[in-house]
């Protein structure tokens, strides 16, 4: 075969070129389908999550005398009220011998600071003794003196528990949550369990309950809600025993949350929210994502630390004494409201025994976040309507004390 001449014409690459051109097509097309799905899916994620949350407006049931926001400097302070819906179905869930549920045994009034640089969760004993006013939209649900805490709860819901708690405190609430038991078990689930020390075999035959002892055990779904719902363990078997417990699951779960192990999961973060979503009753103020997620982006210059968990000041008489488990709110109380009121800092004696979000009992390993100072100026940290103040920075944080080894032995935890 005789090789071409000279002026033979050259090869045609038309149907290469055609080729690169299809890839080229291909690759167009499937970047703007992709980008459209990813799109659409977080759109239909939104709607879904927003779906979930259960908004309900009580301000009409919280009367026309609620305290004043007396607060003074930039930005503003959050108060929100944290509820524990006590519902129990199904077999073994009658704890406290209340298989009918309908109560709340948790309440917390998480406080934001105005300059986002400190959180404080207040556990309030379900059995203090308050004087609560009548509440409910016509004041039908009457009041009285000396009633038990979570009374208020049954009897008319979370308006007139925040209506209780502004009488008793002086604190305004901002925002309120009712958190649904059944839906914590999703939440907890979603993160692949949480780690907790738990030096000794919790046994209540009485309520179906027996986890064993670890450090950490890691605790899931129906575990950790029999955990954080025990009262019968620990030296005390008291309701402060398990408030305390509660603290430490709760801040455990913060800082499983906040691991880079969670929030780089997609799915974790997706299941993780679609379980909180759907376990929620808040107002509208709290009622969608954006505002949610608002709040949550502002608290990500909270270093763990700076997230404790404390008790309301009390006195608390055993069940064989003449007040038969009730508990009394100290004087130390009033000095407790009254900084949350005026967004201080609170003083080491009232965070003394305090358990923090940073390293509690049975955390794996220490989950540190950057401080304020670290991440940004005052004028970048965000607040919720202004430009936040410049809080003094508390110097008198309580550090782990041979008290606070005393108090976590008597509720069942690791020292």
């Amino acid at each position: 075969m005789s090789s071409p001449g000279t002026d033979a014409p050259a090869p045609k690459r038309k149907a290469k070129a055609k080729r690169k051109h299809t890839v080229g097509q291909v690759m167009l097309v499937s970047s703007i389908v992709l980008a459209l799905v990813t799109a659409l899916g977080v759109v239909f994620l939104y709607r879904h999550l927003n779906g979930n949350l259960n908004v309900t407006d009580v301000t009409a049931a919280l009367g026309d005398d609620r305290p004043e926001k007396v607060y003074k400097g930039n930005g503003e302070p959050l108060n929100i009220l944290v509820m524990g819906d006590d519902t129990r179905t199904g077999e073994g869930n009658d704890i406290d011998n209340e298989a009918g549920g309908g109560g709340s045994d948790t309440t917390i009034l998480v406080h934001l600071s105005a300059d986002r640089s400190r959180a404080y969760a207040i556990s309030i004993p379900r059995d203090s003794i308050v004087d609560r006013p009548d509440c409910g939209e016509d004041d039908e649900i009457p009041g009285g003196t000396d009633l038990i805490w979570n009374a208020a709860y049954a009897e008319g819901g979370p308006a007139c528990t925040m209506r209780q708690l502004e009488a008793e405190t002086g604190v305004f609430i901002d925002h309120y949550v009712v958190v649904d038991f059944n839906g914590f078990k999703g939440m907890v689930d979603a993160v692949g369990g949480v780690p907790v020390c738990i030096p000794e075999d919790i046994d209540d035959p009485g309520h179906d309950i027996f986890i064993k002892a670890g450090d950490p055990n890691l605790l899931e779904g129906g575990e950790a809600l029999d955990y954080v719902r025990v009262r019968y363990y620990g030296a005390e078997k008291s309701d402060i025993s398990r408030i305390k417990r509660q603290q430490n699951f709760i801040a455990a779960l913060v800082n499983k949350v906040k691991s880079a192990g969670t929030l780089t999961r997609l799915d974790k973060v997706v299941n993780f929210l679609d379980a909180a979503t759907s376990s929620l009753t808040l107002d509208p103020g709290l009622g969608s994502i954006t505002r949610i997620g608002k709040i949550a982006m502002q608290l990500q210059s909270i270093g763990l630390e700076k997230v404790q968990f404390v008790t309301v000041p009390n006195d608390y008489f055993p069940t064989d004494s003449e007040f038969s488990g009730r508990v009394f709110w100290t004087d130390e109380a009033d000095e407790l409201w009254k900084k949350i009121s005026l967004d201080q800092p609170l003083s080491r004696d009232l965070t003394s025994g305090s358990i923090n979000a940073a390293q509690p009992p049975g955390a794996e390993t220490p989950t540190t976040t950057p401080s304020a100072s670290d991440t940004a100026s005052p004028s970048e940290t965000p607040s919720e309507t202004d430009s936040p103040s410049e809080t003094p920075t508390p110097t008198d944080t309580a550090t782990p004390t041979e008290q606070a080894s005393e108090e976590a032995a008597k509720a069942g935890l690791c020292a």
